[in-house]
């Protein structure tokens, strides 16, 4: 029998859908069928190889994806490789045109919810995909790009990553003047994955709102891959928003060591940790049964949502699931149909339906749109910056 509360969940993500931050699918088909969209056909159900696909965007309450065009850091052609990616997604929506809409804007995003299709964008995951050349920055927003992740795991040249040794201390001047020139375009500046110092020298720098497109809260659970409380008390004078993520060893305090040592058994196999082939996930499943992962759930996931609206506020929080490029998610939360669980959870814990709609979909529109605003009144003062990373940064 259906709970109250999750159909009133799902009444509420009717009207304002689940605008989500990040979804790794293109990198999915990337690894799994290379790009082969009939072997992965997302009009129907791909439960035994994907998070995603539309029945379950239907399903839960999806109105406006960002889909990442993530490349891994370590390719020596990422700039190519990030192209591919957004092939991709341009495949997804000529295939799946009464589904998904493109979007580059605000208006657009608005405009599919009224057509009732999901609103698709793109977010670039890691400043490696632009190479250190702020034309090929520009270049990836002619193409559709509204995000760029300003690291991934690794650090970049002008960037410290959360999860590597620290480099130049947050962002060096040519890091300055890419999130600069990001501003000029109106591309979000995402701050997931970074190091705090390089939160803190974004936040410094932007004159437009940033977004942490899949982060949790590091007081809730202290991996550094989530948002220390300093940096979300900056938000609302920043305007931007923190959109939380789902990640089981990013919310679950018992899932960070578990994690380290899953990941450590997947190197000594000669997978990348984050390697989700079939391969690879034998391997994960081998360690799990002779060591039981911690689940994590909806309520573990609520548990960060209540801290960050504390210190952030309702104005300034989002979601951003992760699917696809995780190998566990928690209970509740398995898919992308899962999104009515948690606000099904949030109403019980008695969020208002006013906060929810500004939780699922009215922040991330607001955020993109005043991104655009700046953009507009930038370009009107100056025009694009040629600088070099070797000119800013010696």
């Amino acid at each position: 029998m259906t709970s109250p509360s999750l159909a009133e969940a799902r009444e509420l993500l009717r009207e304002f859908p689940v605008v989500d931050g990040h979804n790794d699918l293109p990198w999915a088909l990337r690894e799994q069928v290379r790009y082969d969209l009939d072997a992965r056909d997302l009009a129907s159900h791909q439960n035994a190889h994907l998070h995603t696909d539309i029945p379950r965007l239907r399903e839960g309450g999806v109105g406006a994806q960002y889909w990442s065009v993530y490349v891994r850091s370590d390719l020596p052609d990422a700039v190519p490789a990030t192209l591919e990616q957004i092939d991709c997604v341009r495949q997804l929506l000529a295939r799946h045109p009464q589904d998904l809409r493109p979007a580059l804007t605000a208006a657009d995003m608005e405009a599919a919810r009224a057509e009732g299709r999901i609103a698709s964008l793109m977010g670039a995951e890691g400043g490696h995909s632009i190479a250190n050349s702020l034309g090929t920055l520009r270049g990836l927003y002619a193409l559709g790009v509204r995000y760029l992740t300003l690291t991934h795991n690794d650090n970049v040249a002008w960037a410290d990553s959360a999860t590597d040794k620290p480099g130049v201390g947050g962002l060096s001047a040519f890091g300055r003047e890419v999130v600069r020139e990001m501003n000029r375009e109106g591309m979000l500046v995402d701050l997931s994955h970074v190091a705090a110092t390089t939160m803190r020298d974004a936040l410094d720098t932007s004159s437009a709102p940033v977004i942490f497109s899949h982060s949790s809260s590091r007081a809730v659970c202290d991996h550094p891959r989530n948002i220390p409380d300093d940096v979300l008390e900056r938000l609302p004078a920043n305007g931007g928003m923190a959109m939380v993520t789902f990640v089981p060893k990013f919310v679950l305090q018992a899932a960070v060591d578990w994690t380290a040592a899953a990941d450590e058994n997947m190197r000594a196999h000669g997978f990348h940790h984050l390697a989700t082939t079939a391969e690879a996930m034998k391997v994960h499943r081998a360690f799990e049964e002779r060591s039981p992962r911690p689940v994590a759930t909806v309520s573990t996931v609520a548990d960060h949502l209540d801290h960050m609206r504390e210190v952030a506020g309702i104005d300034h929080l989002g979601i951003g699931g992760d699917y696809d490029g995780t190998a566990f998610t928690p209970d509740g939360l398995n898919d992308v149909s899962g999104y009515p669980n948690l606000i099904a959870e949030l109403l019980d814990r008695g969020w208002s339906t006013s906060d929810l709609a500004k939780l699922t979909w009215q922040n991330a529109v607001r955020v993109l749109g005043a991104a655009e605003d700046v953009a507009r009144d930038l370009q009107a003062r100056r025009g694009p910056s040629n600088a070099t990373i070797e000119s800013l940064d010696g």
